[in-house]
This record gives C-alpha cells, sequence and structure tokens, in this order.
C-alpha cells in the first residue's frame, strides 16, 4: 500500500513527464522548443520596448498590447525552467514547493491572457461603436485601473485553489503527465475527498474562462451591426481589419483550449502523446504567435520595431 506523503515535513518532489515515447530524442526535441521559447521571449520584450520607447503609442489600444505582451512573457517563463531541464539534462524532479509555485503562477497568467482579451475587445467595441466617446471612456487611468483588477482577479482566483490542493496528502504515484505542474494533473494523485476542489475550480473555469469568450463574441456581434451600419464598404473593411489582429490572437487561444478541452473529455483513451502535444500547444501558441500577429498587422507596431532596429544600428555603428 502506498504511503500517505506528508508535505509539510518529508522532502517531497513530483516526477515531471517529456514527451512520451520520445525520451531517447529529448536533446533533438529541444531545438525547436528552444527556439519557440526564444520567438516569444524576444517577440514579446520587443514589443513592450517600442510600446515604452514610442510616445505615440501611449494610446488604450497599445496598452492593452503591452499588458497581453507582459502575460505572455510571464506564461513563457513559467514553463521554461521545467520543460528545458527536463529535455537537456532529464532531470524530472521538481519540489513540492516548486511544483506549487508554477502551478500558480502558470495558472494565473492563463486567466489573464482571457482576462487581457476581454478588455482588448472592450477597446475595439468602444473604438468603432463609440468613436466620439472613445478618448473620454478609456483614458489611461481607466487602463491602469483594468489591468490592476485584471491582476487582482486573477491572482484571488488561483490562490483558494493552491491552498485547497495544499492541505490535502498525496499517497499515489508522484508521476505527472506533463513537464510542468497543472491543478487537474496533480490534484489526481491526492488520495482524499476532493469534490470541494473540483467544484470550486469549476466555478473559476465557468466564470473566467466560460464568460470571457461568450463576452468577446458579444462584443463583436455588437462590433458587427455597428460595421453593417456604415455607409461604404471601404469603412466596413477598415473598421474589420482594425479587429483583424484582437480576433486572430482571441483563436489563437480558444481554438486550442477547446481542443484541449475535446481530448479531455472525449479521448481519454488517447495516447498520452497526443495529450502532452494539444497542452503544449495550448501554452506556447499565444505566447510565439501573439507577437507575429501584431507585428505583422499592425502598422504602429511594425514601424516602431523598423525605427528600434535603425536606432540600434546607427548605436553600433
Amino acid at each position: 500500500m502506498s504511503e500517505v506523503m506528508n508535505t509539510t515535513q518529508d522532502p517531497f518532489y513530483f516526477i515531471l513527464t517529456g514527451i512520451p515515447g520520445f525520451e531517447a530524442y529529448h536533446i533533438w526535441i529541444s531545438i525547436p522548443c528552444c527556439c519557440l521559447y526564444t520567438i516569444s521571449i524576444i517577440g514579446n520584450t520587443t514589443i513592450l520596448t517600442v510600446i515604452r520607447t514610442e510616445p505615440s503609442l501611449v494610446q488604450p489600444m497599445y496598452l492593452f498590447l503591452s499588458m497581453l505582451a507582459l502575460t505572455d512573457l510571464g506564461l513563457t517563463l513559467s514553463t521554461l525552467p521545467t520543460v528545458m531541464q527536463l529535455l537537456w539534462f532529464n532531470n524530472q524532479k521538481i519540489s513540492f514547493e516548486g511544483c506549487f509555485a508554477q502551478f500558480f503562477f502558470l495558472h494565473a497568467f492563463s486567466f489573464m491572457e482571457s482576462s487581457v482579451l476581454l478588455a482588448m475587445s472592450f477597446d475595439r467595441y468602444v473604438a468603432i461603436c463609440r468613436p466620439l466617446h472613445y478618448a473620454s471612456i478609456l483614458t489611461n487611468s481607466v487602463v491602469g485601473r483594468m489591468g490592476l483588477a485584471i491582476l487582482c482577479c486573477c491572482v484571488l482566483a488561483v490562490l483558494p485553489s493552491l491552498f485547497l490542493l495544499k492541505r490535502l496528502p498525496f499517497c499515489r504515484s508522484h508521476l505527472l503527465s506533463h513537464s510542468y505542474c497543472l491543478h487537474q494533473d496533480m490534484i489526481r494523485l491526492v488520495c482524499a475527498d476532493i469534490r470541494i476542489n473540483n467544484w470550486y475550480a469549476f466555478a473559476v473555469v465557468l466564470l473566467i474562462i466560460g464568460m470571457d469568450p461568450l463576452l468577446i463574441v458579444l462584443s463583436y456581434i455588437l462590433i458587427l451591426k455597428s460595421i453593417l451600419r456604415t455607409a461604404s464598404w471601404a469603412e466596413r473593411l477598415q473598421a474589420l481589419n482594425n479587429c483583424l489582429s484582437h480576433m486572430l490572437a482571441v483563436l489563437v487561444l480558444y481554438v486550442p483550449m477547446v481542443g484541449v478541452s475535446i481530448t479531455h473529455r472525449f479521448a481519454k483513451h488517447a495516447p498520452p502523446l497526443v495529450h502532452v502535444i494539444m497542452a503544449n500547444i495550448y501554452l506556447l501558441a499565444p505566447p510565439v504567435m501573439n507577437p507575429i500577429i501584431y507585428s505583422v498587422k499592425t502598422k504602429q507596431i511594425r514601424h516602431g520595431i523598423f525605427h528600434l532596429i535603425s536606432q540600434r544600428s546607427r548605436h553600433l555603428r
């Protein structure tokens, strides 16, 4: 019989899992993973630098974009240490406290990603449906308060899950099914009543991950109604083009999220490799793709990047 682990007194480790069936190729798999992490870090850092250094970009839309870049950077840095230590050094162990720290940051930044996209959809709604009141509704101080509210709500949403899980005994296998610590992965190792944990997790997912996309869809319904009332096709296309980057960012987040949910719900007996790949796509796609989307589709960001590169090249001379 497995011995119950006293997580408050004894040294306790979780065991992370790499790519099932491809353990011998981890060093080769690390090359594309390292490239993706590098793209995410450089891309999001560049966007933050451009917005900070260009006075013309101190506007609500770009302040929300800087929040998204910060969130993507946090999400990237939350998983990078354990993923790369496993692929490079085959170090599968993570301490009890380290796993809970990663669990907190990983879920908090995931919730922030969704909430920031909701705030950005509100920005697009006001810009298109209430253009004359845009400057008075979305002032920089209002945007700052919205960012602070998102941070507080997401942190306060994750903390109870952390404390509810930490108080429980772990007596089953220490083996996690991913190369990072997720709530749904850790809780299956508990040998106690987890109904409170499950109900709380369900409520949080319903209120944040469930409500955010519904409100985003509602905002775009209102935007489309406003666009269709405009006089010319040129104005309609311009309005849609202003929303295109945000719509792509929404798809990059929610399509993999739906894929992960469907896989967990209807493909429970699928090979572990399928679940690992889906989870990695869900966590890596937004931080990698968002800076690319906004750099390519947003003229002001693109010009800011060119200006930043030209400044750096002049300094090197």
